[in-house]
């Protein structure tokens, strides 16, 4: 259990330093988009950097805080049928849909990982970054869905009911 104490918490760093990057791409998204928008209406010179640089951040923040999602349990389902089956058959449906979200989130950063590679050599036109950085968030998402889901199932298998770490509101 120790081990799995220590594990718990570095996925725990992970999950609050995704959310706050997450939180700040947001910020700085916006004020891209917003610095775009005041270029192009107000000085009438468009920052042709804005857009793809804006499209960067969304990405990121996006999967960055979807891998938060699964780790908090807070992303959208359908429970009624969860709730009124029996307790065996409620943790049967759990273990199917993490198992099937870790596999998901690993596929991601597998195939994502393929792509950035395939993709390295082309150019991303305006910002001059290779081709395959596009990829990145899908590989980190990726990889932090799986390690998430991964853990929650570990969870739910030996019958231990977390808490979320993060500040992340759920709302019934």
């Amino acid at each position: 259990m120790g081990a799995l104490r220590r594990i718990r918490r570095v996925l725990g760093l992970l999950s609050t330093v995704s959310l706050w990057i997450s939180g700040m791409l947001l910020v700085v998204m916006t004020a891209s988009v917003g610095w775009q928008v005041f270029g192009r209406y107000v000085l009438n010179d468009t920052p042709n950097w804005a857009e793809p640089l804006s499209l960067q951040f969304m990405s990121w923040f996006i999967l960055l805080g979807a891998a938060v999602g699964v780790r908090d349990s807070v992303h959208l389902g359908l429970d009624l049928l969860h709730h009124v089956a029996p307790g065996w058959a409620q943790k049967a449906m759990d273990v199917t849909s993490l198992t099937l979200v870790a596999l998901f989130g690993f596929a991601m950063a597998w195939y994502g990982a393929k792509l950035a590679i395939g993709t390295w050599t082309a150019t991303i036109p305006v910002l001059g970054w290779p081709g395959g950085v596009d990829f990145f968030p899908l590989v980190l998402g990726g990889a932090l869905i799986g390690l998430f889901a991964l853990e929650r199932l570990v969870d739910t298998l030996i019958g231990v009911e977390v808490a979320a770490d993060t500040a992340t509101p759920e709302l019934v």
